[in-house]
């Protein structure tokens, strides 16, 4: 069957895990709050703003630096608000229907906000964004992951912050930032936390540093998914015909179906991997790993999540059976009750791909020639 285009991918229900909330501002709301606040940015309108922050990397700590302007963006209720009903509006316009997104809460409170004030106005402004996308028609649900960052000190604040908010509308706790010199043990502490409330965790390894990261966040932090987790590949040894030898920790992520949050368009524009192509997400695929697709950082990529899966259907000839399986993937691993959970899978999603199913079938039948 031919792979799927990104417009039929638009319509059909999708799961984010894996979006960082200032990664994913809109060029022309960078440019209005940077107006406002007088700040330079290294171009004057939205194309021009686009291609800067998209342009190739060789690392991702070079691409990260990127963002660096803008946090001093949104260290105000009003900023945040916005920033936050803009992501929920244009998730929802993408077709997702649930999904996790990122937000530091130190990197917004020079401005003078308590890091409890940031939090009440992203979720009051994903609350805004998901009621104006329902008067287009658009349902999704937006929640927050608290990120501590690895070369800060305050993650076990922020960890604790994250479990005062579990019932408002954050989900879990994460930790991300530069991998090589910041190990995750040196938050064990958070983690714990964490882990003692019966709460959420997700960290950031296995993208700028191997599986000796993945190990920490797995083994000593008890991380329930990967935040993106693609450097698992080093533990595996692929032969030319298809076949695989998992090492102790590949297998332990496979056969305990730990989710990896993977970032294909990320993982290239960073440098981690030189190509689309050589991306090892099918090969993950193909062995049954827990395998999630995720946007990371939309601005940085010019990205969503309907592009994203249509480049990798593209590139490695996905279906739309393929494609549901990453999104009952992602749904499988969210943050939120079994039972929610389920009723997303049930009531939207396989319902989606199945009105995909017949109207394909449909159009299919009126391209036969009349055989009369």
């Amino acid at each position: 069957m031919t792979p799927l285009g990104y417009e039929t991918i638009r319509r059909l229900p999708k799961v984010l895990l894996h979006d960082h909330l200032v990664g994913g501002l809109r060029p022309r709301t960078v440019l209005d709050l940077a107006a406002r606040s007088g700040a330079d940015l290294p171009a004057d309108d939205p194309a021009r703003l686009r291609d800067w922050f998209a342009a190739a990397a060789t690392t991702p700590e070079e691409r990260a630096r990127r963002l660096d302007p803008l946090p001093a963006l949104l260290q105000d209720t009003e900023s945040l608000t916005r920033a936050a009903a803009e992501c929920a509006q244009d998730l929802a316009d993408d077709g997702v229907v649930y999904a996790e997104v990122k937000l530091a809460p130190e990197q917004h409170t020079e401005g003078g906000l308590t890091r409890e004030q940031v939090v009440d106005a992203v979720l009051e402004g994903l609350r805004v964004g998901r009621a104006k996308a329902r008067l287009f028609g658009a349902h999704t649900d937006v929640r927050l992951l608290l990120t501590a960052m690895r070369q800060a000190a305050d993650s076990l604040e922020i960890a604790d912050l994250a479990v005062r908010y579990r019932h408002r509308g954050v989900v879990g706790f994460d930790i991300a930032g530069p991998e090589a010199g910041f190990p995750p043990t040196r938050h064990i502490s958070a983690c714990e936390h964490v882990k003692r409330a019966n709460f959420h965790l997700t960290l950031h390894a296995g993208e700028g540093f191997g599986p000796s990261s993945i190990w920490e966040a797995i083994q000593w932090c008890g991380a329930d998914r990967l935040g993106q987790g693609v450097r698992i590949v080093d533990d595996i040894a692929l032969a030319d015909d298809g076949s695989a030898k998992l090492g102790e920790l590949a297998a332990y992520i496979r056969d305990k179906r730990i989710p990896l949050e993977l970032c294909p368009t990320s993982n290239v524009s960073s440098g981690v991997l030189p190509s689309l192509a050589e991306h090892p997400v099918d090969a993950l695929r193909r062995l049954r790993f827990r395998v999630t697709v995720n946007t990371d950082n939309r601005l940085l990529d010019s990205t969503c999540l309907s592009e994203e899966l249509a480049r990798i259907s593209a590139e490695f000839g996905y279906t739309a059976e393929t494609l549901r399986w990453f999104t009952v993937n992602a749904m499988k691993s969210a943050f939120i009750g079994h039972d929610e959970r389920l009723a997303l899978i049930d009531r939207v999603i396989k319902p989606g791909y199945a009105e995909l199913e017949v109207h394909r079938a449909g159009a299919a039948f009126f391209r036969q020639e009349d055989p009369w």
